[in-house]
């Protein structure tokens, strides 16, 4: 006897997320995310902790957004305790699309503070994300101890974080301004400029503030 189409089909589809070919990786993971099937989550996730190909990670988190977040986000919580990099970086990229609060109390500070810049950049994104109100100072608190840190997309994303918080950034911003370190200080002096102006070039910010630095002023005159 024939199956029906759809006993025969999605059973095999995760297989297809361990092709060589990243379009078919893409297509399946489509084709799931078409067609959310709990028993399909677990392998959504172990592909992400290791696919290489950045579209086809965002078709992976786009087919975990669309099963229930009762099962998805414990098996993401989860992945924060990995020990590989992009486990930790796509779970917690995740999770920031699912943007279920409950995952807010594993969104850690040694995760914000994570040595690998692409987990620390994810979790920056997913705390501001998931942040419930009252707890934006202590968050705002953490992401300023992270000021100099990595390179430009680094220090953009950390300063995108303390823009998105608002107000409350504004006395940690302040307090940076006054660090011994000057990389700390032009970073701090940057964000400034982009909460003020979130239209502003961060290229340009971060050259605005490298001249004030050098001056031997933290910006605060203006």
């Amino acid at each position: 006897m024939t199956l029906p189409e759809e006993d025969t089909n999605t059973p095999r589809a995760p297989r297809g997320l361990e092709s060589s070919s990243p379009s078919v990786r893409l297509r399946t993971a489509m084709r799931i995310g078409t067609t959310p099937d709990p028993r399909f989550v677990d392998e959504l996730v172990e592909r992400c902790a290791i696919e290489p190909d950045f579209s086809v990670r965002e078709t992976l988190t786009w087919a975990l957004t669309r099963h229930p977040s009762s099962t998805t986000v414990p098996r993401l919580v989860d992945e924060l305790r990995s020990e590989r990099a992009q486990a930790r970086s796509q779970a917690l990229h995740t999770l920031s699309k699912i943007g279920d609060r409950r995952a807010w109390p594993a969104v850690t500070r040694a995760l914000l503070t994570d040595a690998d810049d692409e987990v620390a950049r994810s979790a920056w994104r997913a705390a501001v994300a998931l942040v419930p109100e009252g707890e934006e100072p202590g968050l705002a608190g953490v992401l300023a101890t992270q000021l100099g840190r990595g390179g430009r997309e680094t220090r953009l994303s950390l300063s995108r974080a303390l823009v998105a918080l608002g107000e409350v950034a504004v006395p940690v911003l302040r307090g940076a301004t006054a660090d011994p370190d000057p990389r700390v200080r032009e970073h701090a002096i940057a964000t400034q400029r982009l909460l003020r102006d979130p239209d502003a070039a961060f290229g340009f910010a971060i050259e605005e503030a490298k001249r004030i630095v050098a001056l031997g002023t933290n910006g605060q005159e203006e």
